[in-house]
């Protein structure tokens, strides 16, 4: 019998009345050092649970190998020090994610293959998630409540009513987990609207809704889908996500508290989202595609109660206020913010030009045509495409298939121009200085959609290269490695701007590492590192102006910088500063 069971309106745990207060809370978008801490702030804040997804991609990045639950993706970790924590778990193992996350959390070697069709009854796809499952359940089952653990529901998918209606689907997936030993809970989670709760729900499964507003209206059309059973908003969307070249979404305290009181006035339960955001580290984060391209910018900060560097913000206060109305809060105080480091700049005065450094870095793979990303063995990140041009002259370049999702062109090692997905480019004039040209493309993979039917969208160059219609053939095609060049590989910066795609380098001193954010003006795009953990992407294009730097990736003495610029800065400078920039706000 589960731990968690439901009654007419409401659930009991272990048969005594209970009511879900949860927020979520992402494992894998937070330092492992830090997780005590947040979920520490997440029961004095008045939650007594806590909710995660589970990346799949992330855990099972090749399709044969071991589940990776290491570092950053220890979830019997996670699962444990929430217990300890006294939280229970709400589980959110997917396959599908969403979450803004890269690809949506669903592999991009399984969805490379176009003939698959995820999440549905396709054999070729449940077959994959029978042998995911079949790695991830046994080391998570001792952290059931089953067992004692925390975890008490588990659910089943994620908002599949926005996306399909193979019920036989679902049913395959809850009776997958059943069979695997999950004794807990299950529960579907669809927006609230008739049609998608229609075809998200399973019999006997307990129904979930998705809104951040409307309350009454959200739980009515709740009520009227299921009309026994408890109320429970899985996702009260207390704040938004940001897009590169847009404004960084907030939501008033006082309105989302209000929100709160009502939810939890009329007896629901609730799941916040977000409690605590985080980040989006290295090339994590997603992407939507409604009308056009817009990847999701590196900061997953959420406008939540707690803060993308763990501080509460006006929404813990408001909301804990509000908690105390209606359920326990424990009387302790509230943290103060976290001590951040004292602002440093940084020299970068050393580097690596990037194609040289990329043309010889690694293994390549040759064709006719350039060669997509999912044909090199990359999930995403960067790769060189390389050709030369046969005459001189200018010419008009044309990409058939496009580009997934970002391109730099470089004629003779002199930038020619960019092609972004996001504008639908395909074409572009250069000027060939002479036959026999090396003509470089590099091509960013600016995040995975992970919402919709464009899940799993080719990288990389996708089709043929021409000049004035004459097919470019004979292609080096050159995987980046993930990381950064050895340190021997730099050499002095020399004076006067960097005007070409180089990593950076530079060291900087730390008496007590704090959480630190760092400010790159005057750099226009590309990645950056402290000590080798990759922080994420940077794009002068904004909102989002400073990375997030979590205490735990500095040490006493000396660190390193370095930072992967793909156009070029004035000057080589870096300031780690104590306050986070996210950009010009929208509420």
């Amino acid at each position: 019998m589960p731990a968690l069971t439901t009654t007419s309106d409401g659930f009991l745990l272990h048969g005594e009345p209970f009511r879900i207060v949860s927020g979520a809370l992402h494992y894998f978008r937070v330092h492992p050092e830090q997780w005590a801490d947040r979920l520490r702030k997440a029961r004095l804040m008045g939650l007594n649970t806590v909710e995660t997804y589970v990346p799949w991609n992330l855990h099972q990045p090749d399709p044969g190998g071991p589940l990776d639950l290491g570092g950053i993706l220890d979830l019997p970790r996670f699962l444990r020090l929430a217990g300890e924590e006294g939280l229970t778990v709400l589980l959110r193992p997917g396959p599908y994610i969403c979450a803004e996350w890269d690809g949506g959390g669903l592999p991009a070697w399984l969805t490379a293959d176009r003939d698959v069709r995820p999440r549905s009854g396709d054999p070729r796809f449940t077959g994959a998630v029978d042998r995911y499952l079949d790695l991830l359940l046994p080391p998570l089952l001792p952290y059931l409540a089953a067992s004692g653990g925390p975890v008490i529901a588990v659910q089943v998918e994620n908002e599949y009513g926005a996306y399909g209606d193979d019920t036989a689907y679902l049913e395959h997936l809850a009776e997958g987990l059943r069979a695997r030993g999950v004794e807990e809970l299950l529960f579907t989670c669809d927006q609230a609207d008739p049609a998608h709760l229609a075809a998200g729900s399973l019999p006997g499964v307990l129904a979930t809704g998705t809104f951040g507003s409307r309350i009454e209206e959200s739980l009515g059309t709740l009520r009227a889908h299921r009309p026994r059973g408890p109320l429970m908003c899985a996702e009260f969307w207390i704040g938004w996500f940001d897009h590169w070249g847009g404004p960084h979404h907030t939501r008033d305290a006082a309105d989302a508290a209000a929100d709160l009181d009502r939810l939890l006035a009329a007896g629901a339960s609730v799941n916040l989202y977000m409690f605590h955001g985080g980040t989006n580290f290295g090339l994590t984060n997603g992407a939507n595609h409604h009308h056009a391209y817009a990847p999701t910018v590196t900061s997953y900060d959420y406008d939540a109660p707690l803060t993308e560097a763990g501080d509460p913000g006006p929404k813990y206060h408001a909301f804990r206020e509000v908690i105390a109305r209606h359920a326990p809060v424990p009387d302790e105080p509230v943290p103060p913010p976290g001590r951040k480091l004292a602002p440093t700049g940084v020299e970068l005065d050393r580097r690596v030009p990037l194609l040289p450094y990329a043309g010889g870095a690694g293994a390549a793979a040759y064709g006719a045509d350039p060669l997509p990303m999912r044909e090199l063995g990359r999930a995403g990140g960067l790769v060189l495409y390389r050709t030369t041009v046969p005459a001189a002259g200018d010419g008009l370049l044309r990409f058939a298939g496009g580009v997934g999702d970002r391109a730099q062109v470089f004629v003779d090692g002199a930038p020619a121009g960019v092609l972004e997905r996001e504008r639908n480019e395909e074409t572009l004039a250069v000027r060939v200085p002479r036959p026999g040209a090396a003509l470089d493309v590099l091509v960013e993979d600016l995040g995975g959609v992970n919402y919709g039917p464009r899940v799993g969208d080719p990288k990389g160059l996708l089709g043929p290269v021409s000049l004035n219609g004459t097919a470019l053939r004979g292609w080096e095609c050159r995987p980046l490695p993930p990381g950064v060049p050895d340190a021997a590989a730099f050499e002095p910066s020399g004076t006067g701007p960097a005007a070409v795609p180089a990593y950076h380098r530079g060291t900087f001193e730390v008496a007590e590492p704090a959480d630190a954010f760092l400010a790159l003006p005057g750099w226009s795009k590309g990645l950056a590192w402290v000590n080798g953990f990759a922080l994420g992407r940077y794009w002068n294009r904004g909102p989002q102006r400073t990375l997030y730097v979590p205490a735990p990736v500095l040490r006493p003495g000396s660190n390193e910088l370095v930072v992967l610029e793909l156009h070029g800065t004035p000057a080589a400078r870096a300031a780690l500063t104590d306050t986070p920039d996210l950009g010009p706000e929208r509420v």
